[in-house]
């Protein structure tokens, strides 16, 4: 059995077919037709009030507020129509996109008029769509604000407008590539002087890149029309328009600085970025801030992916033979003294909190009887849907009892995989062995790898 909830509005001037008797009596109808339970308490009215925005409607908005709750507490809001719902389109298509996207709740009118209204709101948020995708082309071609402002701008009355605080900062970007800095050098240094993105995120490496190739830091404005934007790659598609904004960065420097960074790209593909397979590749992650460990330009060496990037501060370099070793050593202490940290995949595999799911089915089987004892039920179908959740409740039963038996089988796990960790062993040290198969049997009983660098020690979390 669903459980529903119901939205009633009646404005002052409706007549009495519209009343909340009558709507109430409709969707209740339709909740008893197609298997929904109905409880009182998520029966939703507001009396007298108009339908076209939803700011003064607190029936709706107090539904709305639970609706956001976790685990959701109904499968679905069920509506005599929809313009019950909301006059205003826009505020529909929010509203039931958020709850059927968000919280996994259906909006369900309870005529047959559905299907057509639902087609209506399609084309209007299709044809909205194209409308505002017109707009903007309008806007980029007079030379005017189409997207946030990048760093160092703000947008006042519709225009770019640099900003006191930030402009300065970009300048000082631009500056001190010219001036032989790496890009992940400038996004460190920025991070560290506590410098956020637009989005308020940490500056990386490619941060920088994009902010070095912006041509809006010149007083232009980049706009792909068809919304397919890649500023990394060459698009046909992507203009480049005069706008109206006061540059940051004037032409000479700007190009200097493209002529730089395409010196710098060649360099880089001559050099060659190869990837080798290794034995702990996508294994072993930095203590600092849990990003993976990768192959360092050298081929040498492993580096947090984060720190080479500008986005972590603590270096965790070290030489490919040395962490090689350092892991083989521990594996080895492990088996020695059989103590392993373990995590079961049995444990991975689901996030059902079955307690808290027959908790949620104890409460139905307290909404049936209520349902039953107010007449919406009679005795049979009562008896049926009693039924039905006893048993979703034996079945949630015999899954908790299967959990508790695979926590009791551990020690016995435990046990195979020391075996089975004695016989890998003498394969990870063969030289002849390649990377890639030792690589291979290392994911097939370790989770993670973390590699503390102030201390030269690992932690291996091992599973089963």
């Amino acid at each position: 059995m669903k459980t529903a909830a119901a939205y009633i509005r009646v404005s002052t001037d409706d007549q009495i077919e519209y009343s909340p008797s009558s709507q109430l009596e409709k969707i209740q109808e339709y909740a008893k037709k197609n298997g929904y339970i109905l409880p009182s308490e998520y029966i939703f009215i507001d009396e007298g009030i108009s339908g076209r925005t939803t700011a003064k409607r607190p029936a709706f908005n107090k539904m709305i507020g639970i609706a956001k709750t976790k685990p959701k507490p109904f499968d679905a809001i069920l509506l005599w129509k929809f313009s019950r719902f909301a006059r205003n389109r826009e505020d529909s298509i929010v509203y039931k996109s958020m709850l059927r996207k968000q919280c996994g709740i259906d909006v369900i009118m309870s005529v047959i008029m559905e299907a057509m209204i639902e087609a209506m709101d399609e084309y209007y948020s299709i044809n909205l769509g194209e409308e505002v995708r017109r707009g903007m082309n309008e806007k980029a071609n007079r030379g005017e604000a189409v997207t946030i402002p990048s760093f160092g701008y703000d947008i006042i009355d519709g225009k770019y407008v640099p900003n006191p605080e930030t402009a300065p900062v970009v300048k000082n970007i631009f500056a001190d590539f010219l001036d032989g800095k790496g890009l992940v050098t400038i996004a460190r240094e920025l991070n560290e002087n506590g410098y956020r993105t637009r989005r308020g995120n940490k500056f990386e490496n490619r941060t920088i890149r994009y902010m070095l190739k912006n041509p809006v830091y010149i007083g232009k404005i980049r706009w792909t029309p068809t919304g397919k934007a890649n500023h990394r790659k060459d698009n046909k598609d992507t203009l480049i328009i005069d706008g109206t904004h006061e540059p940051i960065i004037s032409q000479e420097i700007f190009d200097e600085v493209q002529k730089r960074l395409n010196k710098n790209t060649v360099r880089y593909m001559r050099e060659g970025s190869a990837k080798e397979p290794f034995m702990l590749q996508g294994l072993v992650r930095c203590s600092a801030c849990g990003a993976t460990l990768c192959m360092a330009v050298n081929h040498t060496s492993l580096q947090c992916y984060a720190y080479a990037h500008g986005k972590c501060n603590e270096s965790h370099s070290i030489s490919l033979k040395k962490i090689n070793a350092l892991v083989i050593e521990t594996i080895d202490r492990c088996i020695e003294n059989s103590e392993f940290n373990m995590e079961f995949t049995s444990e991975k595999k689901s996030d059902e909190n079955i307690p808290l799911l027959i908790s949620r089915e104890e409460k139905k089987l307290e909404r049936i009887k209520d349902a039953y004892e107010n007449g919406v039920y009679t005795l049979e179908e009562y008896r049926q849907s009693r039924d039905s959740v006893r048993n979703k409740i034996s079945e949630l039963e015999e899954k908790l009892h299967a959990q508790q038996s695979e926590i009791d089988d551990k020690q016995v796990l435990i046990q195979e995989f020391h075996k089975k960790a004695i016989e890998f062993m003498p394969l990870m040290k063969s030289p002849a062995m390649p990377e890639e198969t030792k690589n291979t049997m290392l994911k097939s009983f370790i989770r993670r790898i973390i590699f503390d660098r102030s201390k030269c020690d690992v932690e291996i979390f091992f599973y089963i």
